[in-house]
């Protein structure tokens, strides 16, 4: 199994003149852009970066940020991107939690990066400031006049870690997830294989860097000698634009970007054709915005990917006309179950039947499966058992073997002693005229033990809690599943990445209810 510097060599070998990364002016083949990876990797090693140690990322989508990720497998070392989202404490955590011997920024975290490395006195020769970084430290712009390495380190153990990510930390302080060469080689193989893609396949590079989605796309882009097209500032209409302009043929992305471009006036007139192998992943998609993206943009490939940071494909569903929210099958590395939740945590022979409820675990002899976590063993005793990963994810399958998320663990609502799924109310709520986009949270009540709520962002048309409401009624969910409460917002809480945090919410709310 090669290393990923390796892969890159290969790709530069196979089709130098191809057009390799596009961000806004600048261009390059791969040719040209292997030559600058070079010197960027050599100015590493110059600032006395060597192989395993982490070199700590808070940069946008950018051709830095590509450049760096390169650079970084040339020499062995583990790139480690974060979130340029993060506060001055939360960027200091993953410092000092990564053991980062070099850090690289840009604008993206303002102010707070300097902060940070302030707070744990990181030395400036080790710091590398890209386009627009307020903090001290080596300019990208002078890496590139540094003498080239020859080429990738010699002997890089495929099983060494290449790529440490961050969970979002929606639940507490995130966790950092080492991925080796050959988890990420195959990690990238399952992203072809899954999403069809062709060689020279043109990807729009908007999913952020720092994550599973994010990376995997710059990956495999690169492994079929395809152009990536970067996006360092997220906005519905640049996406358009890119798209059509650069002639992209393939997006991946989570579905409330879909909702967005769909949703965006500039789309109405694009011409989006190019667009043919369409995929999301990262949360659950609606079954209009599903419909919307088959009919706006009627895609060869349209497919729903189940995965995570730890083990990159848990499941793909490819016949969403069909079957639409539907997760699919297992992927071609992994074996999944759905045990009780009832069960102990290494009871994991306690299988359900179809149709009902369960935790999906899902298989470690994935060869794209970490291994454990960085320093967490008391995170590997939560979610390691027997050989299976706990997803902490609720799921069902159905009569014919294919699987259904319906929510988190932690976010199942229990009513009335019945068990309710918030992306099931979500889903009917979402379809009705004036919602923007929905969230549902159980809030404690005295009765019921929770009360279902519902969080709506409506797009500025007038919608009441008596509409929602009947529409419920219409729809034929249950009753007991039905909201009781409707707050409006103006914008639900979102990750990075675009997921929906209720955990927010839910903290919101409920100091609000006990006031």
């Amino acid at each position: 199994m090669m290393d990923l510097g390796t892969l890159f060599h290969f790709a530069v070998q196979r089709c130098p003149g191809a057009e390799a990364i596009v961000d806004g002016s600048t261009r390059r083949t791969y040719a040209a852009w292997y030559g600058e990876i070079r010197a960027v990797a050599g100015a590493l090693r110059g600032m006395g970066l060597k192989r395993g140690d982490h070199l700590v990322v808070v940069m946008r989508n950018r051709y830095e940020t590509a450049s760096l990720y390169w650079a970084a497998h040339m020499l062995g070392l583990i790139f480690t991107p974060v979130t340029w989202r993060a506060s001055a404490d939360e960027l200091r955590y993953c410092l000092e939690d990564a053991e980062a011997a070099g850090v690289a920024f840009d604008d993206g975290a303002g102010d707070e990066i300097g902060k940070a490395l302030a707070m744990i006195d990181f030395p400036a020769e080790k710091s590398v400031v890209g386009p627009g970084g307020r903090g001290e430290g080596v300019r990208f712009e002078s890496l590139l006049a540094a003498d080239p390495i020859d080429g990738p380190e010699a002997k890089i153990d495929a099983e060494a870690a290449c790529l440490m990510l961050y969970t979002s930390g929606t639940t507490g302080r995130p966790k950092g997830v080492p991925r080796s060469h050959r988890a990420e080689y195959m990690a990238g193989l399952s992203q072809l294989v899954h999403n069809r893609y062709r060689f020279g396949e043109s990807a729009i590079g908007v999913m952020p860097m720092f994550h599973t989605m994010g990376v995997r796309i710059m990956l495999s882009t690169a492994m079929l000698n395809g152009k990536l097209v970067c996006v360092p500032d997220y906005r519905p209409e640049r996406v358009i634009a890119l798209i059509e302009e650069e002639r992209i043929s393939s997006a991946f992305l989570v579905p409330t970007m879909f909702h967005d471009i769909l949703r965006h006036p500039d789309c109405a007139a694009a011409d989006l054709s190019c667009l043919t192998h369409v995929g999301y992943a990262g949360m659950s998609m609606t079954t209009s915005l599903t419909k919307a993206v088959q009919e706006r943009l009627r895609p060869e490939v349209f497919i729903n990917f189940y995965g995570s940071s730890e083990i990159y494909t848990f499941s793909v569903c490819d016949h969403l006309d069909r079957k639409p929210g539907c997760a699919g099958r297992p992927g071609v590395n992994q074996a999944l179950r759905i045990v009780s939740t009832a069960a102990g945590p290494d009871d994991i022979d306690a299988t359900v039947h179809p149709g009902q409820t369960g935790e999906i675990i899902a298989s470690m002899s994935s060869p794209e499966a970490f291994r454990s976590y960085w320093k967490r063993p008391d995170a590997d005793r939560k979610a390691l058992h027997r050989g299976w990963y706990r997803t902490g994810d609720l799921g069902t399958m159905d009569e014919d073997g294919e699987l259904y998320v319906v929510g988190r663990v932690d976010d199942m609502i229990i009513s009335g002693a019945e068990n309710i799924y918030p992306e099931e109310v979500e889903d009917v709520l979402s379809r009705i005229d004036g919602v923007t986009a929905v969230a549902v949270i159980g809030l404690p009540d005295e009765r019921l033990g929770q009360k279902v709520v519902a969080c709506v962002e409506p797009n500025g048309e007038h919608v009441t809690s008596d509409a929602l409401d009947n529409a419920c009624l219409r729809s034929g969910l249950a009753r007991f599943k039905r909201p009781r409460e409707y707050i409006f917002v103006e914008a639900l809480p979102r990750s990075a990445s675009g997921k929906l945090l209720r955990r927010r919410l839910r903290e919101t709310y409920s100091k609000s209810e006990q006031s």
